[in-house]
């Protein structure tokens, strides 16, 4: 197991830019399931060869008072994943939650194209932080997994008809800091320090890590 670890851990990182993983199976006969209705993580978890089902989670997502930014969506993620094994106590459970945090200020999804626009306006020209809780919930709550992943994304400077064209291409909405690193947005992004699936919306290296030590799935060629 530690063999097939080191393994996946190299060759994940050498293609992170491109998203691409090495072919995963089943080592169980327990379900996985996807404690979310993003596309994004669907996406991602398609890509690294996991077979799974989705069924959303349907909890609060506000913050607590005094809670930090890591605590908030290592909560989120808990509940999330929780939630949906409550219905479901054979499966393994995966919850998620992504925020962009910039001078201490959470942003989550815009709530209007004005909201957009001054969630745009504040990342402009700067550096922010994406934190990425997620949960991996064994069957019976067998074994409760929560961790957190950040990334530095540095945005170029925006003009206001920069900003403006993104927004009216609806892009940002349903996007936690009003943007998507994988679309459009990507010509927002100088640069990023760090896991870019964790700004996408699930670390998946660190996700398929905590599946391969439960023993919930291993690399194709071990």
């Amino acid at each position: 197991m530690v063999q097939d670890l080191k393994s996946f851990r190299f060759s994940c990182y050498i293609v992170m830019g491109l998203v691409i993983y090495p072919a995963m199976k089943h080592i169980t006969h327990t379900q996985i399931i996807l404690a979310s209705q993003s596309p994004r993580r669907k996406y991602l978890l398609e890509q690294a060869g996991i077979t799974f089902s989705v069924i959303p989670s349907h909890v609060d997502e506000m913050q607590q008072t005094g809670e930090t930014p890591r605590q908030y969506v290592e909560r989120l993620s808990r509940d999330k994943a929780l939630d949906v094994a409550r219905h479901h106590e054979n499966a393994w459970i995966i919850g998620a939650d992504t925020i962009v945090v910039v001078d201490d200020t959470l942003l989550e999804k815009p709530t209007s194209m004005d909201h957009a626009r001054k969630m745009l306006q504040q990342l402009s020209n700067r550096t922010h932080t994406v934190f990425t809780g997620f949960t991996v919930c064994g069957p019976n709550e067998s074994a409760i997994i929560t961790r957190h992943v950040t990334t530095q994304v540095e945005f170029k400077s925006l003009s206001p008809a920069e900003i403006e064209w993104y927004i009216s291409t609806q892009e940002p909405f349903d996007k936690a800091g009003a943007y998507a690193i994988q679309g459009l947005g990507t010509f927002l992004v100088k640069g990023i320090h760090g896991s870019y699936t964790n700004v996408v919306g699930l670390p998946v290296c660190e996700v398929i890590e905590v599946l391969i030590q439960e023993n919930v799935i291993r690399s194709f060629n071990h």
